[in-house]
């Protein structure tokens, strides 16, 4: 039965923390391009820099995995990759399947990104009846009426949702009930699901709300910095003026000749 949860308890099996689970995923971004560009070593201070987080943080971080690095040294960036990825589930294969085959899922089914880091779209489905057979990023998009022969046969248990609103829960339900415990959702609504299955939140709409909030306030504070200027330059005027007053305060002082 429905709870509503959206996520599982805020620690793993292994006693790691959600808030560092969340962080894991930008550690190993930042270890693999220094992979890619061949460095052994990287300091606390400089993947922490990296990762945008500080190096306390990423410490207590890699105690979790068993990671001190080497005093005067650093960690080595190979194993963290290896380490991170192993505990992310990345070792292994992820067939994932994208539901809902408009702009955003197209994009995402085109995405480069998904099989360099553990993720195989095992198939993209869509309800309009004519999309089904039409390759997007090379794969044929097949009818919504398949989608659980299509869970069942790719071993899925990770599905993307990228349906309009009024169609996620629906798409969802039908997921949960085929077998699909993590979900990836793109559509702008909530969704209900049981305990156990985790759901993770992409609203593309929220962040640029959240951006237009803070550019707001920037722009509050400029607009009060700038009418603060000619305030302090009354000000300054002024104190020049009472200088140049004679001792009665109402006409220049003159100098004997």
């Amino acid at each position: 039965m429905a709870t509503g949860r959206t996520h599982r308890p805020a620690t793993r099996s292994r006693g790691i923390p959600e808030a560092t689970v969340a962080r894991l995923p930008l550690y190993l971004r930042a270890l693999t391009a220094l992979s890619e560009r061949s460095v052994p070593t990287v300091s606390s201070e400089e993947l922490a820099a990296a990762a945008g987080v500080n190096s306390a943080k990423l410490r207590k971080d890699f105690s979790y995995l068993g990671s001190y690095g080497t005093r005067g040294v650093g960690y080595d960036v190979e194993y963290l990759v290896y380490q991170i990825s192993r505990e992310l589930g990345l070792t292994q294969d992820w067939p994932v399947v994208i539901v809902g085959i408009g702009n955003l899922g197209a994009a995402l089914a085109n995405y480069g990104g998904f099989a360099s880091r553990g993720f195989r779209v095992a198939a993209l489905i869509d309800a309009d009846p004519a999309m089904a057979g039409k390759p997007v990023a090379g794969i044929p998009v097949q009818h919504t009426d398949e989608l659980e022969t299509i869970i069942t046969d790719n071993g899925v248990s990770i599905g993307v949702i990228a349906t309009p609103a009024g169609a996620a829960q629906q798409v969802c339900d039908r997921l949960v009930a085929a077998g699909v415990t993590s979900i990836l959702n793109f559509a702008p609504t909530v969704l209900n699901v049981p305990e156990g299955v985790d759901v993770r939140k992409v609203d593309l709409s929220i962040e640029l709300q959240i951006l237009a909030f803070h550019e707001q306030r920037k722009a509050g504070e400029e607009a009060a910095a700038q009418a603060a200027v000619p305030a302090a330059a009354r000000k300054r005027a002024a104190a020049a003026a009472a200088t140049d007053q004679g001792p009665d305060g109402d006409v220049p002082a003159v100098m004997p000749a």
